[in-house]
This record gives structure tokens, sequence and C-alpha cells, in this order.
């Protein structure tokens, strides 16, 4: 007992002394600062003391690193967190909240919940809930991706994405593959061969399918692909032409109906779209209530997505990149705002006619400028087309782990066409319903030449763009910026020109998704003069708000209504689609037996 009294001591003594020399782990201080009143800029900086050096930081951020005791980049008016762990294992929290300090930050902080609600509806993956996959991102020799702040990398099969392929599929099928068969007939329908100057409607086939292409051929063009081939590597590009060449029947269903169910005016004055063929066409099979609320909803979402990613983003990014080569420009978003706003009120006003004969005029040309400048550096590096394929098939079907694996490039392929053409999403419907004409079938024929132009061609001709010239490759860059240093590689003078096409399209597409969101609204509070008038003022006000301020979750947010538009659309096409079938067969029987004649040569 004597010998274990001294031995017990100094065990005692030791263990006095360990924690003299490490004192239990602390957070002595957490700095945070809110740099401006731009969003997304605030920055949080942790100061430990004590526990077992080094310490890791984990921080709610997934692009801050493990070993940073700070964090930049930071959303202000929303939650945040950091874990400090040492080298023996003990944890540490802290949680908190950076102050909002502008109008910005309030509102870009108040849309930051609401973005994560929406997006874990139409983002949920239902194959890993049903346990069909691992989500896990795996390196070539097997071993777990982590992202910078430690948690771990995952694959995601959007619903909304599954939802979209799915009808694509379904209509394809059901329509008799029209989209590998139809398409001359589609072409002489465009150049005026069966036009009737009596027929119902406002604008002609050719003006239909501008307004509409003008809508979609953009900015997912330019920077969506980009981020696609960045991300998804080349192999990308395989499924985005064939996500597109799939959507052609389902533009062809819903431009379809668009017509079939459309409101003509005592004043000649179109109203058409999924708000009506939802409605109507569901009423005459007995499932009335339902289509009231599938209206309703789509109109809903079709009026914000008006507002968001078919106004204040594309007045934001016109004057980002404006700004960027134009340096002079810059702090000057609300002059640009106004005159943006002047330039679009000037078209709008005047109603779908003036918008389509605008459209009908900048559409070819900026389509024609950009194609002709993708094939120049196609034509001037041929030799390495080969390479390019191989790199695209390879891609698409033994694509690296670090990718994603088969499923991720497969997802980022389909995802981006679905954001880039919008088959399914009903948006063109609106457009092709004010088409003159008296068989609504042809101008589903018409619109199914959309996601060809959208998708297949331009989106296509981008992809080949950035692999031959290897800026599929760079990291950091934005998409709009990727797209434009690949251009500017082989012509130095084209990224002026890409801004002029640029401000093109976002020009184009604000003027066609205000009538989208005009007939949504007065599908919602009756046509008149002062609706009309309210609905066009407000467009207009978004305009400069949009050129204004940085935007943040608010167009994540009116990016996900676009997408989440297609989701009442499908439904209704999956009941409707049996009679657009019966209806496809009379027209194709007719066209065949000269009953619908060739009015012009």
């Amino acid at each position: 007992m004597r010998k274990a009294i001294p031995l017990l001591s100094f065990l005692f003594l030791s263990l006095l002394n360990l924690q003299a020399q490490n004192p239990p782990l602390v957070i002595e201080d957490l700095k945070i600062d809110n740099v401006s009143n731009q969003i997304n800029d605030a920055t949080a900086e942790i100061d430990v003391k004590g526990g077992t050096p080094p310490y890791r930081y984990y921080w709610s951020k997934t692009s801050t690193d493990t070993n940073a005791s700070k964090s930049n980049g930071l959303t202000e008016g929303i939650s945040h967190s950091v874990t400090v762990r040492d080298a023996a294992g003990t944890e540490l929290s802290r949680e908190f909240e950076v102050e909002s300090e502008s109008v910005a930050e309030t509102f870009n902080g108040t849309f930051k919940p609401i973005v994560d609600v929406f997006a874990s509806v139409i983002f949920w993956d239902p194959f890993y809930a049903m346990g069909m996959y691992d989500n896990k991102v795996y390196t070539d020799d097997g071993q777990v991706v982590k992202n910078p702040n430690g948690t771990v990398r995952t694959n995601q099969i959007p619903f909304i994405v599954i939802w979209l392929i799915f009808g694509a599929l379904f209509f394809t099928i059901r329509m008799g593959f029209i989209n590998f068969w139809g398409w001359r007939h589609s072409i002489a329908l465009v150049r005026g061969k069966f036009d009737e100057d009596d027929a119902p409607g406002e604008v002609t086939h050719f003006q239909a399918l501008a307004t509409a292409v003008s809508a979609t051929v953009g900015l997912g063009n330019i920077a969506g692909v980009a981020v696609a081939i960045s991300v998804g590597g080349p192999g990308a590009t395989f499924w985005l032409v064939l996500a597109g060449l799939l959507g052609m029947a389902s533009k062809f269903t819903e431009c379809t109906l668009g017509v079939k169910y459309r409101d003509i005016g005592a004043d000649g004055v179109v109203e058409g779209g999924p708000m009506r063929y939802l409605r109507k066409g569901l009423a005459a099979r007995n499932m009335g209530g339902l289509g009231k609320v599938l209206a309703v909803v789509f109109a809903i979402l079709a009026i914000g997505a008006s507002f968001g990613g078919g106004n204040m983003f594309q007045a934001n990014q016109a004057y980002e990149q404006l700004s960027s080569q134009f340096p002079m420009l810059q702090g000057m978003g609300p002059y640009f705002g106004v005159f943006l706003a002047v330039l679009v009120g000037v078209v709008i006003l005047g109603g779908i006619q003036s918008i389509a004969k605008v459209t009908e005029k900048i559409v070819p040309f900026m389509a024609g400028l950009y194609v002709l400048a993708a094939l120049i550096i196609v034509f001037k590096n041929i030799g390495n087309v080969g390479h390019a394929f191989t790199l695209i098939i390879d891609g698409a079907f033994a694509p690296s782990a670090m990718l994603g694996g088969f499923i991720g490039v497969l997802v980022q392929g389909f995802r981006r066409a679905a954001f880039s053409n919008e088959a399914g999403v009903g948006s063109a419907a609106i457009a092709h319903s004010a088409a003159k004409t008296k068989h609504p079938v042809s101008e589903g024929f018409v619109a199914l030449l959309e996601p060809f132009i959208d998708t297949v061609v331009v989106c296509t001709l981008t992809a080949l763009v950035l692999i031959f010239t290897g800026f599929y490759q760079d990291d950091g860059m934005g998409g709009a910026q990727l797209t434009s240093q690949a251009f500017g590689s082989v012509i130095s003078w084209f990224p002026y020109v890409l801004v002029l096409a640029i401000f093109l399209f976002a020009f184009s597409t604000m003027i066609s998704w205000s009538y989208y969101g005009l007939r949504a609204w007065t599908f919602l509070f009756g046509r008149s003069k002062v609706t009309e008038i309210v609905y066009k003022l407000i467009f207009l006000v978004f305009i400069v708000i949009g050129s204004s301020v940085s935007l943040g979750a608010v167009l994540d947010f009116s990016d996900m209504m676009i997408l989440a538009m297609a989701l009442p659309n499908i439904i209704g096409l999956l009941l409707l689609s049996g009679e657009v079938r019966s209806d496809l067969k009379s027209y194709w029987k007719k066209f065949k037996n000269g009953e619908i004649l060739e009015t012009k040569k």
C-alpha cells in the first residue's frame, strides 16, 4: 500500500501537468464581417485555443477548405455553422448569422430558405430515396470524393429531370417518333407553303416559331452548355443532343393542344397555352376540377418565371457582360436598366404582333451570326473532329468517376437541355397558340423544330467549340466567360460580338417572356386594358431591378419556377395525349390525300 501511494501521486501530478500543457479546446472569438451591401460576400473567421493542434474547420459552406479558419462568400441573413476538431478528436461547434444591411441582402436572405425548400421538391432524387443506387462520387481508384469542407460529394438524379425525360420518351413513342420523320413537313410549313390568309390567329407560322425560339435561344446555349461540359465533361454533349431530339415530341404535343384549345376574342386577340388546354381539355374529359387546379398552378408559376428567369436574369446578365467588355458602364446598372426597359416597352406595348415582327428579324440574325462563328472554329480545327467525337462518345458511356460517373454525365446533359429548350415546360405553347392556322396539328409540326434548332444545332456547336479549343477543362470561370474565352482564342475580336449576341439574346428573351407572363396574368385576372398595362409596367420595373442589384437566390427561385411549370403541364399532356395522337393521324391522312393544299409555291 505504501508503494502504491507514491505511484498514484505521480500519476495524479502527471495528469495535472498534462492538463496544464494541453488546456481544453475553446473558441476564443468568431469575427463576422459583412464586407459590403452586395450579396454573398460576408466573411467569418474563427479563433480557437487549447486542445491538441492541428485543428480542422468544418464550415457549412461546402467550398471552404477544412484547413481554413476563415470562410468567404457567405450569404447574409441566413444561419451558418462551423465545427472545429482538434487532433485528439475533440469538437466544438458554433452557429452564427450575418445580419443583412441592404435591400438586396434582405431579399437574398429571405429567398434562400424558400429556394432550399423548393429545391428539395423538384430536385428530390427518388432513385436514391428508394436505395436503387449509391449516390456517392468515387475516384477512379475507388476512394470517396469529398467537398473542400469535408462533406461527401454526391450525384443526384433530380425528380424534375426524370419527369421531363419520361415525358419526352412517352410522347416520342405515343406520336409515332414524329421527331424523326416530321421535320420535312415542318420546314415546308415554316417556309409558308401552307399559310392561309383567312385562318384565325395573329402571327404566321414563322413568326410564332421565331418568338418561341427567341425565348429559348440565349444564355442557356452560351453559359449553360459551358457549365454542362466543364462539370460533366465532353460526354455530356451526347446526352444534351439526345434530350433535344426527344424534346421535339414534347413540343409537338403541347403546341398542338395550345392551338386546339385557344380562345380568340371578338377583337381577334388570341389567348392560349397550357392554362387553356389544362382547364378546357381536362374538363372535356370529366376532370374539370383537376384541370382548374393545374391551370392556376401553371399560371402562377409562369408569372413568377416571367419576372425572374425571363426578365431579371436576362437584364442582369446583359449588363454584366456589357460592363465587363466596356468598363465605362460599371456602376451604371440602373441607367442601363432604364434604357433597356424603354426598348422592351416600345415592343411589348404593341402586343404579340409587334413582338413577332421584332423576333422574326432578331432571331435569324443572332442565331446565324453565332452559328457562323462556331462553324469557322470547327472548320479551322477540322483535324481534331475525330478526337473530339471520341471524347464525346467515351465520355458519355465510360466517363471518369471524378465527373460523377455515367449518372453524373447523363444528368448534366439532360438537365442543361431542359433549361435550354424548355420542352415539356409549356411556355412555347403560349406563343404558338397565336399562329394563323385552321389545323392545330400543323403548329405542332412547326414547334418540333425548336429543340432541334436550340439544342441539337446551337448547343452542340457551343460544345464542339469548347472541346476543340480545350476550354472545357478550365476551372474557375463562369459559363459565359468560358464560352467567350473559347471563341476568343480563335477569333480574337469575337468576345465583343458575343457581348452583342448576349444583349440581343437577352432582349428577345425578355419580349417573348413578357407575352408568356401576360397571357398567364390575364388568365388569372381577366383581360382588359387595365390588367394588361399593370402587368407590363410591373414587368418593365423588374428590368430596372434586374440591372441594378445582385439577385442570387431570387434568380435560383425563378429558374426553379420555370422547371416547375413542367409538373402541371406534363400531367395534362399525358392525359390529353390520346386525342393529340388521333388528331395527328387525321391530319396526316388529309395531307396525304391532298385535302390540305399548298397555297404558295
